[in-house]
């Protein structure tokens, strides 16, 4: 690590003054202090400091909300022109515009200083039952900036408005339908986002956090007659419910044992507790794992990865905002945001590195179950949905083997190149009726309009690939250094099969364009209607250009379909975001020759920085330089991944189609083609041990409430009167006789109780 950047991580790390004092042997300690595990040293966070003069960043949250009542004013009068899109793109571009001013405007001050922003913004939740510390609680709507809030708001708004943009040209075929309604969801998907990342509360994040899921119902489920879209929908709100529990119970918990929610408040606490408050604490200890919870739902990580995939019901520009900009990647701002939390110091020593180990765990295994899935789809659009699994696993264990600077800057260069691939997935699917099964498509390099689609997907697929020196390499390497050069044996395991991943991911990647891209032209044209299947039964959105039959209605068969190239609005945004795919590698190619990371100042000046490490200075991978020996090894596995996939799909198609017959027809193979191709079985194992019980527990709950309790208990209870009733019915037979005798046998029965009381001696 440079000298530059270590003397910064000092003066984050204690009293600047001090650390200015101690010079380059105190940065140096610094530096290897960052570098521990568990174990990172005393924590000390700067107070945020008040920010009147930014009171216009309310605009930044008001203009998607502006958005969103004009779009759903517009929806309940049927309005079905483009208003909806105008106003949608200019309330994202107005915050996009108000991000980028905020970053020029304060960034100095905030690299300078180490110290967020705290923006107040109006009075919500304030109760208060007494005087003491825990006897009141504040949640009040405010913004708390800093460097991964900053980050996050930046590239959030600028994405965002590139995909509503393409959007407003993709989503005409539904012009007198849907279109306003879209645009209402869209808009209030970002405002959600917005919340989440701008909030100076952990409430207000967990509102924008049920804003996103909510968000993602509706668009996920936009093709609501289609039961495959309302299936996936509610697919996706039950496993966010699952990891929502995660964050509401943290919360609660976050609120017993430090008193506040407020996060300056909070890591003011965080570093003020001593260890002897934090040892045998099983609340606190239970505080990162539930986080890690509401991650695994949010970010689509093991074992609540299965509704991401489902997601591709939606409208492409859909997926683009869900993969990319918004809703899974609000999950790694959680671990950053929390990141205090996986520390010795916050949890103790005996629960600290169990806590990060999960982290990383679950993130290692995330990525590698996606790429191999990944490896097993037809329909591209699924491919690239298993691919970001992957690549959130990715992010997820750079933050578990100790760099948030890794995992955040993957999520940075991962938002850029995913909207690529997804929005040049639309543009294919826009012109070609519908169609994601790659093996009904082909040279599609050479038809006309498509040339520059396939380009930008070229570009996005060897990013995903992590072709070197490309952005998407720099930021992963950043993770596999990390866990390489760990002292944790576990932690060096993670990395290897993150290189094995990496492998895979190269495999799969250029597996879809190959077969798009190259080879002699082939289309047909898929059924474009409104989420209507395709062979593996996963339905998609309707573009409006004409199905084969129309053109067969025509006097044109499949064959004579005539593809529908991209708009100029699609080809704009799909150059820009080629061109910041790029350029996201930026940060990187400055650390190389002027010392410095633009990505890593935001990482050091947040709640991260004690997981800003990029690993040892000087680490060693099998005894040799780190640095250069890693370059080979990624390098090796992915150029080996580039090989395979083109002797398989452009070299000679027919040995690829021949060698998954043979899997097929192979006893001892046949499962790993097909375990790929059905996702490994997660959803029938999850029907087999939660469903059918689940199921089967209902079916008894029936039984028992239909014929146990309404047919002989309640019935039971119900007759018991009307039996007591009859047996006392000769009783009463309105004679004065039938009287006299009753009251004779009464008086009888008396008198024979108390010559029996009185001969057993219960007169004395």
């Amino acid at each position: 690590m440079e000298p530059a950047l270590l003397s910064t991580l000092a003066l984050v790390l204690g009293d600047g003054a001090h650390a200015a004092a101690e010079g380059h042997d105190a940065a140096h300690a610094a530096g290897h202090a960052v570098a521990g595990y568990a174990d990172v040293g005393a924590l000390h966070f700067v107070q945020a400091t008040a920010g009147a003069d930014f009171a216009w960043l309310k605009w930044m949250l008001l203009a998607p909300l502006v958005s969103v009542v004009l779009c759903g004013a517009f929806a309940m009068m049927k309005v079905k022109g483009r208003l909806p899109a105008l106003f949608t793109v200019l309330s994202f571009a107005l915050s996009a515009a108000l991000a980028i001013a905020l970053y020029f405007q304060w960034s100095p001050t905030l690299f300078s200083t180490h110290a967020p922003l705290s923006v107040p913004f109006m009075d919500w939740l304030s109760v208060s039952w007494g005087t003491g510390k825990f006897q009141s609680f504040t949640a009040n709507l405010g913004f708390y900036i800093d460097g991964i809030s900053l980050l996050w708001m930046m590239f959030v708004t600028v994405l965002a408005t590139l995909i509503a943009l393409y959007a407003s040209e993709y989503m005409e075929s539904d012009l007198k339908a849907g279109y306003a309604r879209f645009f209402f969801a869209v808009s209030l998907f970002v405002t959600s986002m917005l919340i989440l990342v701008m909030s100076d509360n952990l409430v207000g994040l967990y509102l924008g956090w049920e804003g996103v899921g909510l968000c993602s119902y509706m668009l996920i489920g936009y093709y609501a007659t289609q039961p495959g879209a309302v299936a996936a929908n509610k697919k996706a709100f039950v496993m966010n419910r699952i990891g929502d529990l995660g964050l509401a119970l943290a919360i609660f918990l976050i609120w017993t044992n430090y008193g506040t929610v407020q996060y300056d408040g909070l890591f003011q606490a965080i570093a003020g507790s001593g260890s002897e408050a934090v040892q045998g604490s099983w609340s606190k200890a239970a505080i990162p794992f539930l986080l890690l919870l509401a991650v695994c739902g949010k970010s689509a990580q093991g074992p609540l990865f299965t509704w991401l995939p489902d997601a591709m019901w939606g409208p492409t520009p859909v997926s683009a905002l869900i993969h990319a900009a918004t809703m899974v990647t609000a999950g790694i701002y959680l671990l950053a945001r929390m990141a205090p939390f996986y520390t010795v110091q916050a949890i103790g020593s005996e629960w600290a590195e169990p806590a990060l180990l999960t982290v990383g765990w679950i993130g290692c295994f995330t990525a590698f179950i996606g790429a191999t899935i990944a490896c097993g789809q037809f329909d591209y659009k699924r491919v690239f949905a298993y691919s970001t699994i992957s690549s959130l696993g990715y992010m997820v264990m750079g933050l578990g083997v100790g760099t948030a600077f890794g995992g955040v800057y993957y999520v940075f260069t991962h938002a850029w190149f995913k909207a690529l691939l997804f929005l040049t997935a639309g543009a294919v699917m826009h012109g070609m009726a519908g169609q994601v099964d790659f093996r009904k498509l082909g040279g599609l390099l050479k038809v006309p309009g498509f040339r520059l689609t396939m380009i930008c997907m070229l570009l996005g697929c060897l990013w995903l690939a992590t072709a070197p020196f490309s952005a998407a390499a720099e930021s992963k390497d950043i993770i596999l250094y990390q866990a390489l050069t760990s002292d944790v044996q576990q932690v060096r395991w993670m990395g290897w099969i993150g290189i094995l991943t990496a492998g895979i991911t190269a495999y799969y990647a250029f597996r879809v364009w190959f077969r798009l891209a190259l080879g002699p032209v082939k289309i047909e044209p898929g059924p474009d209607q409104h989420g209507h299947g395709h062979d593996d039964a996963h339905g998609h959105d309707d573009h409006g250009h004409g199905s084969a039959a129309s053109h067969a209605a025509h006097g044109n068969d499949a064959h004579g379909f005539h593809p529908h190239a991209p708009g100029i609005r699609i080809s704009f945004v799909l150059t820009v975001l080629a061109i910041g795919s790029v350029l996201a590698g930026l940060p990187s190619y400055l650390e190389h020759s002027q010392g410095f990371n633009w990505i890593q100042r935001f990482v050091q000046n947040s709640s991260a920085w004690m997981r800003a490490t990029a690993g040892p200075e000087h680490g060693q991978i099998l005894g040799r330089d780190a640095h250069s020996t890693l370059f080979m090894i990624a390098t090796g596995v992915v150029v080996a991944g580039f090989a395979l996939a083109w002797i398989l799909h452009a070299g000679n198609r027919a040995l690829g189609d021949r060698l998954r017959a043979s899997m097929l027809n192979t006893p001892g193979l046949k499962w790993l083609a097909l375990g790929s191709e059905h996702g490994w079985y997660v959803d029938q194992i999850y029907a087999a041990i939660i469903g059918v019980p689940m199921w089967l527990g209902a079916q008894l709950l029936a039984f028992t409430d239909r014929f146990v309790l309404d047919g002989v208990a309640f019935a039971a209870i119900g007759r018991f009167p009307g039996f007591v009733a009859r047996v006392f019915q000769p009783l009463y037979t309105g004679t004065v006789q039938g009287y006299a005798l009753t009251m004779a046998g009464g008086i009888g029965l008396i008198v024979a109780w108390v010559v029996w009381i009185w001969l057993s001696g219960g007169a004395s």
